[in-house]
């Protein structure tokens, strides 16, 4: 038995799995903070501030109390968030720690070799080196062992302690114990993570159950390599395994792609229709979604489900890029409408519009504009600025 799905059900389904489906307005205190990561799985991580970084834009968008000391606490002082690896750097919950250990096991036997390269002698040694003073002197970040060993460039050209920390970081021996402004500090993990997280061990076999129905319960419907994709912790053969082992857990689903082509087959739990029947309607407000937004981290998945090609340009040459440097998706109800590009201008204390795109189809009306006005003022309080200015040319 098959379970058919309209377009507009799949997007409600998967907005509401992702957190996107309860009123922003809402409460959200430190508890509920924790819950609404815990329903995520995780929140992406990344050091650009253009408006503010990707994890407190993550949370603002679904519930705009939400505030940036909770998640502090939680992660630094509390020990309840860790942060990791999934397909990029992330804060995950620390109730997960046991099943990251096999993301441990096998950084330690991938990593080392090609590490090693970028320094052809003492790539033990600094590792050793690295290892033994955190554990005499207590957390440090890698400005600490820069005196010794200075190299300029990027990450391409670590020095060999970042190289030796990062090493140390992704096979589970370190941890990020915080964050000052946004350089890692890191101690040992059993320094950093709880006792009751940190001593947990689980079997290959139960974290592969543990990484694909998780994946799957929290995209509502996907396909193998989609529940795949989703931790970045299982390859796609596993994954495929696990369907192929479950069926009598699973239905199929075939649902109806935004462009109205041929339905594309997917999977769910048994059962799960009256479910997501269930499952509410999104507010229909207008709202900006980070770049790095859970709900476009798959390209191809939000391209299927709400027509929306969006790319990251920030690593495309200016020349090159259709968009912009760092332009952020518009949604509104259950649609993608848009994107803009904007930065927060501290010094003049305004968030500063540039180019608004509106999709295909979609108008410009009074209503609309007034909602994203109400949107962009709501952004210029949490990026701690005063006013939204319009510069000239703003409209395509």
């Amino acid at each position: 038995m098959s379970l058919n799905l309209s377009n507009h059900d799949a997007r409600r389904i998967f907005l509401a799995k992702q957190g996107l489906s309860r009123p922003p307005g809402r409460a959200l205190g430190k508890a509920g903070l924790l819950e609404l990561v815990n329903e995520l799985g995780f929140v992406q991580v990344d050091s650009i501030a253009t408006v503010e970084r990707a994890h407190h834009h993550i949370l603002f968008a679904r519930a705009q109390t939400y505030r940036r000391e909770h998640l502090t606490a939680l992660a630094e002082r509390d020990g309840e968030l860790f942060e990791h690896w999934t397909h990029d750097a992330a804060i995950i919950p620390s109730a997960f720690y046991g099943y990251w250990k096999h993301r441990f096991a096998h950084a330690r036997e991938n990593l080392a070799e090609r590490w090693r390269s970028w320094h052809e002698n003492g790539f033990e040694q600094s590792v050793d080196h690295v290892l033994a003073r955190i554990t005499t002197e207590g957390p440090l970040m890698a400005r600490h062992f820069e005196a010794e060993e200075r190299t300029p460039g990027g990450w391409w050209n670590w020095h060999p302690a970042k190289t030796a920390l990062e090493y140390l970081w992704r096979t589970g021996r370190l941890a990020i114990a915080g964050r000052d402004g946004f350089q890692k500090v890191y101690d040992l993990s059993e320094r950093v993570i709880p006792a009751r997280h940190y001593g947990s061990e689980v079997t290959r076999e139960d974290f592969i159950e543990w990484a694909c129905a998780s994946a799957l319960e929290r995209l509502g419907f996907a396909t193998h390599g989609e529940i795949a994709a989703f931790w970045d912790l299982v390859s796609p053969e596993e994954a495929r395994a696990w369907v192929a082992g479950n069926r009598e857990r699973l239905e199929e689903v075939s649902l109806v792609t935004a462009d109205g082509g041929r339905p594309r087959a997917s999977f769910a739990f048994a059962g799960s229709g009256p479910l997501f029947e269930a499952l509410p309607e999104p507010p229909a407000r207008l709202r900006v979604l980070s770049p790095f937004d859970p709900l476009l981290r798959d390209r191809n998945r939000a391209e299927r489900l709400f027509g929306f090609s969006y790319r990251i340009e920030v690593f495309v040459p200016a020349e090159k890029r259709v968009y912009g440097y760092y332009v952020f998706p518009l949604m509104e109800g259950d649609r993608m409408v848009g994107r803009i590009d904007m930065k927060a201008d501290r010094k003049a204390g305004t968030l500063d519009v540039r180019k608004l795109w509106l999709e295909p189809g979609v108008r410009a009306s009074a209503g609309r504009l007034e909602r994203l006005d109400g949107e962009l003022a709501r952004m210029a309080r949490f990026a701690g600025v005063e006013s939204v200015r319009y510069l000239d040319g703003w409209r395509t």
